[in-house]
């Protein structure tokens, strides 16, 4: 074979190589081989990055003349830097071989093996052959590096580092240190090759520090530092760079345990992984374990609740991408900062924050995981405490539920069964606080006496879980009063805070419960000593927080309930002063739920009244500027009236602030309070629908801002109803944001000229536009005192007094006129109906009749003038509008005048619906009337309606041919029919059947073909063209009895939809005497209309008027007056 190469050229093929292992462990940038042809001539292959599997893919070619020497030697050599390299690199495996051996295998790929390094055997796969002489040969050849004193250097310190690698001895690390010290030290910082120099030496360092034969990790971590600022991203070693980098925090962190390491690390991994991807042989080799470890050390690291914090765990969540087996952790892990962070700051995003990443966390958990009690724990924790923030009883169910779950995980024996059961029994303890079931206190106090047993003396958490003992049995004495629960509270209480260290973040938290204990003592022995600990200790308590901290208010509100009570005690108006300051503080307190201050204000309103605090107007204040602030952040009408429904007791205070205003003769503040309390539910979602003509012209950016905000939560309303708590979650949080932006922009609205009390409760000036057409009545039912103001179209209101009235009084005339009413459903029409004139008569003498007097000699109202009456409470379900005194007049010469003799009635849930209802009269459209009608309606919704189909065809005949009357009956009244005819049309009459739904007022409905058409598929329509709508069914103008003054019901819900002028029925109306009315009404309506005149929905009330009036022969007193008319 000699003979035949000498005069030909040899093709030599490096195709790829496998089983690579670089004898130092080192990572390399990449793998190149190197052919030492003779001592002059060697060729280098390019430099590829290695494949997972460590192996790597070249197919370079070079082509050289005739070898003057039949030995050669390959190299495979790992390179540390990917474009220029300092030195050759390191060694991974040398072979002696000859050409006639390379061209033994007639030019066929073949494996070229080299010796085994830690048992793993590198091989190379080669194709070579003979080629004909051409020009250009050897163009690839090169002489190893030019700087042969670094090069040299370098090499051996490669060579040195893979011997004491191999076999840790300590003199082949230090004559490593000692060459790479050499070539550090001949690149001066502007070399090209002094980032590869540093990194060298700390490697090297690195490996010996691992082995504990370094010990100066600062400096090894400057190096790699000082290295990848050389490196920036874009550079072509910055990857590997960084991995040194995170290579060396993460041992210094293994090592020192101190948290800013692996916080940097974790800082660094985010940053890599995008340039790192999966699949590729750093991020398999080295980066997958490092990050792993990171996620794992920031794991285990104590919850900080600061924005640092907080931006670490977001840090190691996206290192813990879906599909990692980290992420659990990596969720729940920054579940528990962001409730840290809520229980520091109040900011209910973060624990809407906490609950989102929670559900996902358990998600990922399925039955059998290990882990899945914790996160059960950890999703209940937060459930329990936006509970506690939001007063939501659904996250209170969901809590407990996971706390019973994850103590079944728990058995006897586990190492976790103290947490689920303490967290179980404070879970039960919040629903006994909310329900008042004794079973549910009992069981929390077992619960935390066997959590109490598994932390003996000595034991860590025994604080906590002396207090939690203690805080059961403390809620128990305020419910069963047996003073051995006190004592034992105590006595528990004064263990914990002597085994917890003075730093311990929840030990102001016992100092308030211990506060708490010890006032309750006093109210119960009247020891100073008690009384006198208690303040001192809600002092300390007071100190310990910063002046935001959301726990502020249990300061507050404990240190009220110790003044209070000393008060109740010792009558010192010191310490009553005192108390309604902290009632102020804890109130106001802006990081406290607003549930929590809600309860607060109430029971403010009610000690300011008990012990005539002249404080008393502003504590309903507070309450009714809070409750709009919590409903307002509710996404449905149902959710809405729901939160509401947890404040029951409170339903009072509207007409009680109004009481209190007229007893201090502020008759005007009297006004704007009640009408600040009442119809809340109407004023919230008007506001999403509020005129912005006057905005558009002063600043167009901020109307369109606003309306566009105003839309999108109106078409959000609703979303949050999900049975799937998680997806409901979600949009109740998206919900609270457009909230929060609505709120900047009304802010932002604010501070324009001339819009400073946009969209803020009405004072009395602006209220008083509901009387320009004539004066408004309302009518007062308190506990405190019963009356009715006054409100004319210009001047100052009038109070009236009924002297003899009480609310229990109303109450009464209330149930007799219902009882009256359902009387009457089985009296012929010809019998006399004397109870309900009994109960008229006393309307009129004890109610209407002092009214009167004031509306004719000190108004001088005109007869037949128009009158609103806006009643409240027990008021609304009085049929004022009938009052009649039912008797001759003195000189026999007639009967006594009704009032609706004297006067035109109508109707007003609100002050502002009237107003709203006038504004929207500025513009008209032209006239069109639909009667829709459903005689036959759908299953479950009611029995058939004979006189349905001609009261339609009456209707037909009697509206004028220029409204266009259309008829909407038999299949074609649809719920989704009738809702088209209420879009399309100014004008509507429905004869039907309507159910007031008492349970679920927004699900009142008027029943059709299909199915029913209910109050929430009104209250979603707007139609600002709409005029005027007769009620003909049953119960549409009455709203439930649980929250009276919201007026929730079909009359008030086409009102809110555009209607400015609507007939409705108090209670059930009769579909054949009902046509008599309606034939009456129509007739008196459209009567002008031959000489000329329009259709005008504001004659309504005065055709109503002449209708009653009409039938009184053929239609029994209940059945005339249970029609009333709403609005303009």
């Amino acid at each position: 074979m000699r003979g035949s190469i000498e005069s030909q050229s040899i093709r030599l093929e490096v195709t790829s190589a496998k089983n690579l292992q670089v004898p130092s462990e080192r990572i390399p940038a990449g793998i190149y081989i190197c052919v030492n042809v003779d001592s002059s001539r060697r060729w280098k292959s390019a430099i590829r990055v290695p494949l997972f599997d460590r192996s790597v893919s070249w197919r370079d070619t070079v082509t050289l003349s005739p070898p003057t020497s039949p030995a050669l030697s390959v190299e495979i050599r790992a390179s540390y830097e990917v474009d220029r390299m300092l030195g050759n690199g390191e060694v991974i495996g040398t072979l002696e071989t000859s050409w006639d051996e390379l061209l033994d295998h007639s030019d066929e790929p073949f494996e070229l093996p080299f010796p085994p390094i830690r048992g793993v055997n590198p091989s190379l796969t080669l194709k070579a052959a003979l080629v004909h002489a051409c020009n250009n040969l050897d163009g690839a050849l090169f002489d190893f590096f030019l700087d042969r004193k670094i090069a040299r250097d370098t090499d051996a310190g490669h060579a040195r580092l893979a011997e004491y690698m191999t076999y840790r001895t300590v003199y082949h690390l230090n004559d490593a240190v000692h060459h790479f010290k050499l070539v550090l030290g001949q690149c001066p910082v502007d070399h090209p090759d002094y980032a590869a120099a540093l990194t060298n030496l700390a490697w090297a360092r690195l490996q010996g520090y691992i082995q504990e034969d370094v010990e100066d990790i600062d400096t090894i971590t400057s190096l790699f530092c000082e290295a990848l600022a050389l490196r920036p991203q874009g550079h072509s070693d910055h990857t590997l760079s960084s991995y040194h980098l995170i290579t060396s925090l993460n041992w210094r962190y293994s090592k020192q345990q101190s948290a800013v390491y692996i916080q940097e690390s974790a800082q660094l991994c985010c940053k890599l992984l995008p340039l790192c991807p999966e699949g590729t042989y750093l991020r398999s080799i080295g980066v997958n374990s490092a990050v792993d470890y990171v996620i794992s050390a920031c794991n285990n690291l104590p919850i900080d609740a600061s924005d640092e914090g907080i931006h670490l765990r977001r840090v190691v969540l996206e290192l813990s991408p879906p599909g990692h087996r980290h992420r659990p952790f990596s969720l729940t892990r920054l579940a528990q900062a962001a409730e840290a962070h809520f229980q520091q700051c109040g900011s209910i995003d973060d624990i809407d924050e906490s609950i989102q990443l929670g559900r996902e966390a358990v998600s990922l958990c399925p039955e059998g995981h290990s882990d899945r009690n914790t996160f059960l724990n950890n999703l209940a924790s937060s459930l329990q405490s936006r509970f506690d923030h939001q007063g939501n009883y659904h996250d209170l169910n969901e809590a407990i539920f996971m706390h019973e779950e994850a103590l079944r995980l728990c058995p006897v024996g586990h190492e976790n069964r103290d947490f689920s059961l303490g967290n179980l029994g404070g879970a039960l303890r919040a629903r006994f606080n909310k329900h008042g079931d004794v079973g549910d206190i009992n069981r929390a106090i077992s619960l935390r006496r066997e959590a109490l047993t598994l932390r003996p003396p000595g034991q860590p958490r025994r604080d906590t879980m002396l207090a939690n003992l203690a805080l059961a049995l403390d809620t128990r004495y305020d419910k069963l009063h047996v003073i051995e629960d006190l004592h034992e509270a105590i006595e528990l209480y004064r263990e914990s805070l002597w085994v917890m260290r003075l730093d311990h973040p929840a030990r102001h938290r016992n100092l308030n419960n211990l506060s708490s204990a010890l006032r309750s003592r006093f109210t119960r022995t009247g020891r100073n000593e008690d009384v006198e600990e208690a303040i001192r200790l809600c002092q300390e308590s007071l100190a310990a927080l910063p002046s935001l901290h959301p726990d502020r208010y249990f300061s507050y509100m404990w240190l009220k309930n110790v003044y209070l009570s000393r008060y109740q005690m010792k009558h010192n108006p010191t310490d009553l002063s005192l108390a309604v300051e902290n009632y102020k503080l804890a109130s106001r307190h802006p990081t406290q739920g607003l549930p929590q201050r809600i309860i607060l204000s109430y029971k403010w309103t009610v000690h300011a009244e008990q012990y005539g605090d002249g404080s008393a107007l502003e504590a309903y204040s507070t309450f009714f500027e809070l409750l709009d602030a919590h409903l307002a952040t509710r996404s449905s009408p149902a959710s809405r009236r729901e939160a509401a429904a947890a404040f029951h007791y409170a339903r009072s205070l509207p007409v009680d602030a109004a009481s209190c205003a007229i007893r201090r003769d502020d008759i005007r503040h009297a006004v704007e309070l009640v009408e600040q309390g009442r119809g809340q539910q109407w004023s919230l979602a008007s506001r999403l629908r509020s005129p912005l003509e006057d905005l558009k012209s002063t600043n167009p950016n901020l109307a369109h801002k606003l309306s566009e905000l105003s839309r999108y939560l109106f078409s959000a309303q609703g979303s949050a109803g999900s049975t799937d708590r998680a997806a409901a979650d979600r949009a109740a949080t998206k919900y609270r944001k457009l909230t929060e932006q609505w709120d900047v922009a009304v802010a932002q609205i604010r501070h324009l000229e001339g819009f400073s009390r946009f969209l803020l409760p009405p004072s009395y000036e602006d209220l008083q536009a509901a009387a320009r057409h004539g004066p408004v009545i309302i009518l007062i039912g308190s506990e405190y005192s019963c009356s009715a103001i006054i409100i004319p179209t210009s001047g100052e209101p009038r109070q009236v007094h009924f002297p003899r009235i009480t609310l229990s009084h109303l109450e009464k005339l209330k149930d007799d006129f219902t009882t009256a009413i359902r009387h009457t459903t089985r009296m012929r029409p010809e019998e006399p109906r004397k109870k309900l004139r009994v109960l008229l008569r006393i309307v009129w003498d004890e109610i209407m009749l002092p009214i009167v007097s004031i509306l004719q000699h000190d108004l001088k109202l005109w007869c037949r003038s128009r009158i609103w009456l806006c009643p409240t409470a027990a008021f609304t379900s009085i049929p004022l509008h009938a009052a009649n005194p039912f008797r001759m007049n003195a000189d026999r010469s007639g009967k006594e005048s009704c009032l609706e003799d004297l006067y035109i009635c109508s109707y007003t849930p609100t002050l502002s619906a009237l107003i709203r209802a006038r504004q929207a009269m500025k513009t008209r459209a032209t006239p069109s009337f639909a009667a829709i009608g459903q005689s036959r309606p759908g299953a479950g919704q009611g029995d058939v309606l004979p006189a349905v189909d001609s009261e339609l065809e009456l209707v037909h005949t009697l509206v004028p041919a220029t409204a266009n009357p259309t008829t909407l009956s038999g299949n074609n009244a649809t719920r989704a029919g009738a809702l088209r005819a209420l879009q399309e049309n100014t004008w509507v009459h429905l004869a039907c059947h309507g159910k007031q739904d008492l349970e679920q007022p927004y699900d009142s409905s008027f029943a059709m073909r299909d199915k029913p058409l209910t109050l929430l598929d009104i209250m979603e329509i707007h139609i600002p063209h709409a005029e005027f709508a007769f009620l003909s069914a049953c119960h549409t103008a009455v709203g439930d009895e649980e929250t009276p003054d919201e007026a929730i019901h079909l009359a008030a819900g086409l009102q809110f939809s555009g209607f400015k002028s609507v007939i409705g029925t108090l209670w059930g109306v009769s579909d054949a005497l009902a046509k008599h009315v309606v034939e009456a009404f129509y007739e008196n309506f459209f009567k002008d209309l031959e000489d000329g005149g329009v259709m005008d929905c504001t004659k309504a009330a005065w055709a109503l008027n002449r209708a009653t009036h009409a039938v009184t022969t053929k239609v029994p007193l209940e059945q005339r007056m249970v029609f009333i008319h709403i609005g303009v």
